[in-house]
């Protein structure tokens, strides 16, 4: 097993764990009842307006670069970067790597009126119940994580649920695998978990193996304007950010100018 699905490995596992865990606690009555009090905003729509996309993340910290903001309030930056012109809003769920949490969607969520992104490492149907009953309007589904059948099932489940799935890709195997599967949204993982390099070329090189009628999503290590610039001439619809944002002094301006792109 290679370091990068090591590493992978381990996240998917502590998220299955935190899951069990969560189930247990939550029939799943209740869970269809609470999936009933937010109607499903349009994620995909909101990221196929004219000019490049922003969604914004939020994260507590990350497994590379520690932590980011020792006062998290994500209801707090869901204002900030509603404030700053963001499409979207990733949230990131995942406790044991990032610090969060599912309630964390539903702060950002009573907050702002964007559609939010849950980011975790999916792997089972429960949890994209799960997403949709805490206020998600997509989920992350990676595709290193799962096979092509596993994905195909997810995909099903999000479609039942009303909601949008951004598919992440890292190499052109990947890239296949998520449009064989029929994902409409694609998320290109600049960030290599073997070396922990990124490489923004990525998006530029597998931009023509994805169809002009799927949306696509620059993710991982785009840290200036200009960057985001790369992007948009990569032929990225949206961009997604969030040490950037997470680390700048005056989060609203940096998204400013990057949703001015």
């Amino acid at each position: 097993m290679t370091p990068a699905s090591d590493l992978l490995a381990r996240l998917v596992a502590d998220a299955r764990l935190d899951m069990e865990r969560r189930r247990a606690l939550t029939t799943q009555d209740e869970l269809e009842r609470a999936i009933q009090v937010y109607a499903p905003r349009d994620f995909v729509g909101a990221l196929r307006g004219p000019g490049l996309a922003v969604i914004a993340e939020m994260k507590q910290r990350t497994p590379t670069m520690g932590v980011l903001a020792e006062d998290y309030k994500p209801a707090d930056l869901a204002r900030a970067y509603t404030a700053g012109g963001a499409s979207a809003i990733s949230v990131l769920t995942h406790m044991a790597g990032f610090g969060g949490r599912p309630e964390h969607i539903e702060a950002a969520r009573v907050a702002t009126n964007l559609p939010i992104l849950r980011k975790d490492f999916i792997t089972d149907p429960y949890e994209i119940g799960e997403a949709r009953a805490a206020g998600a309007d997509a989920v992350l589904l990676i595709v290193a994580a799962l096979d092509l059948t596993e994905l195909r099932r997810l995909l099903a489940v999000v479609r039942s649920r009303g909601i949008s799935a951004l598919v992440e890709v890292h190499d052109e195997n990947e890239t296949r695998v998520a449009i064989e599967a029929g994902a409409q949204l694609v998320g290109v993982n600049h960030r290599d978990l073997r070396t922990f390099e990124v490489d923004l070329g990525l998006t530029e090189r597998l931009r023509p193996l994805i169809p002009d009628a799927v949306t696509l999503v620059g993710e991982s290590g785009i840290h200036s304007i200009d960057d985001a610039r790369r992007m948009r001439d990569a032929g990225a619809d949206a961009i997604l950010v969030g040490e950037m944002l997470m680390r700048a002094p005056d989060p609203v301006e940096c998204l400013r100018e990057l949703a001015s792109i």
